[in-house]
């Protein structure tokens, strides 16, 4: 099933398929997002509804309409981005999202605890995805200056961001919540 998260008819059809099935949900991962450059004195305001309707707006719709289905002791995990921790030139409305995504994880760990229902981000750093290589007219240059600045000298790899969300899905991390699982070749750490 395919769908639009910044369109709440859509998420109203996928769930009510979820519903039919009768079992309800132990996992959640809010894994669509989108990523624009765009310099301030460019920024117009489609881009900025863009951004902010699926990275924001999609993300909050997308848990809120899935809580009556999420069992107790589900794990909700939140696509976040290591731009957040950074000022990267282009991206900021982007990483304005994506800001606004790790705030949505503590403040629903801490709303969704009674449940036992835990909420934590993922947090990659620059990963080899053709949503990268769409970001830029040069995508090889652009992927090698991402690389030289990564200290593991590479860019992720998608299923390395996948084995992350397993862990954060899994029982091996029932004591985490509120927490953003950074996996960025040591960028945002070293």
């Amino acid at each position: 099933m395919t769908g639009d998260i910044s369109n709440l008819a859509d998420l109203d059809r996928l769930y009510d398929t979820i519903r039919g099935r009768g079992r309800g949900l132990d996992v959640l991962f809010a894994n669509a997002s989108i990523a624009l450059l765009g310099p301030l004195d460019q920024i117009t305001e489609e881009h900025f509804d863009t951004l902010f309707g699926i990275n924001v707006r999609g993300t909050l719709f997308t848990v809120q309409k899935a809580l009556p289905l999420l069992n107790d002791g589900a794990s909700i995990i939140l696509n976040g981005s290591t731009n957040v921790d950074v000022g990267d030139e282009a991206l900021g409305v982007y990483a304005a999202t994506k800001a606004a995504t790790r705030s949505f994880s503590r403040t629903w760990a801490n709303e969704l605890k009674g449940r036992g229902i835990r909420v934590n981000t993922v947090t990659p750093g620059p990963t080899d995805t053709p949503a990268l290589v769409a970001l830029t007219p040069d995508p090889e240059r652009f992927q090698r200056q991402l690389a030289a600045r990564v200290p593991l000298g590479r860019l992720g790899r998608p299923e390395e961001v996948a084995a992350a969300v397993v862990f954060l899905a899994s029982e091996q991390s029932s004591f985490i919540t509120g927490s953003s699982l950074y996996v960025d070749g040591g960028l945002n750490q070293i």
